[in-house]
């Protein structure tokens, strides 16, 4: 018993064994299903994940619904209804994934500020993007600090319901481990959006900040509070978003949510959606 004792202590302290430290895997050379990481998607928030998906294996992070109403103080509002915007994900190595957004139908409608009902329709596939992300520290979770960069390429797919031009986005999420139960997450963004009724490009920014709370295993909560300037408005804008998120399986988990605008120009959403990870 006394010889088993060192061991049994040595058991209980070791840190968590990083998927990777005994071999080098590759989108080719996938990691082995019972040495997979936590699931970490980048839903449900607009605070992305810094982690990327295991080397050679596939995950899917699907908006099964969302409904977006625009702000109150726009000339035309608009409403638009999202069904199955999934983003398809693919670990590439250790620190890299590659991930198609594919937004397979939409519904957008219009209604200008003096018109009592609803009238421009616009259905059908939306904008296509191709993302990019790597992982510049934290991801083998030796660390209780991840960041990474996220890149990506939005295509003008969507016909009279997309944006109507490219655009082009920089992501730089953080996580934070604060215990066993808090993570603190943050993210600066910085967009080149396209207006399709001005025939122009702007720059939009957008910092966010959450906190996720573990409640059990299976069930945790996202506060989140959102803010973002553009170069055309020139003025704040803000929300405060919640979301609940259940872990069915290892690699199955549902979630549900809404972001609440704070002021009038900001979007207000509402949501349900899943990952699934192969």
């Amino acid at each position: 018993m006394l010889l088993l004792c060192p061991i049994l202590g040595w058991g209980q302290q070791a840190p968590a064994i990083s998927p990777y430290d005994s071999a080098h895997y590759s989108w080719r050379k996938p990691v082995p299903r019972n040495r997979l990481r936590e699931l970490r998607p980048d839903r449900p928030g607009v605070t992305e994940s810094p982690f990327t998906v295991d080397a050679g294996h596939a995950q899917i992070e699907v908006d099964g619904f969302r409904l977006i109403n625009s702000g109150k103080n726009e000339e035309a509002r608009t409403r638009d209804l999202r069904v199955a915007y999934s983003n398809v994900k693919l670990g590439l190595s250790r620190y890299t994934d590659i991930q198609v957004e594919v937004p397979l139908y939409s519904v957008v409608t219009e209604r200008p500020r003096s018109a009592p009902e609803w009238q421009e329709r616009n259905a059908g596939f939306g904008d296509l993007a191709i993302r990019l992300k790597h992982n510049w520290g934290g991801n083998d979770e030796k660390v209780p600090v991840a960041v990474a960069t996220l890149g990506y390429v939005r295509l003008p797919t969507g016909g009279l319901g997309g944006s109507g031009g490219t655009e082009y986005g920089l992501l730089v999420p953080v996580n934070v481990a604060v215990g066993d139960r808090w993570t603190l997450e943050a993210q600066a963004a910085s967009e080149l959006k396209y207006d399709r009724q001005e025939g122009q490009r702007f720059l939009l920014f957008s910092p966010s900040v959450a906190v996720d709370y573990k409640f059990t295993k299976k069930i945790s909560l996202l506060v989140e509070g959102v803010s973002q300037w553009d170069t055309q408005q020139k003025q704040w804008q803000s929300a405060f978003n919640l979301a609940s998120i259940f872990n069915v399986t290892d690699n199955f988990q549902l979630d549900i949510g809404t972001h609440l605008a704070l002021d009038r120009l900001m979007d207000r959403e509402f949501f349900v959606g899943f990952t699934l990870r192969r």
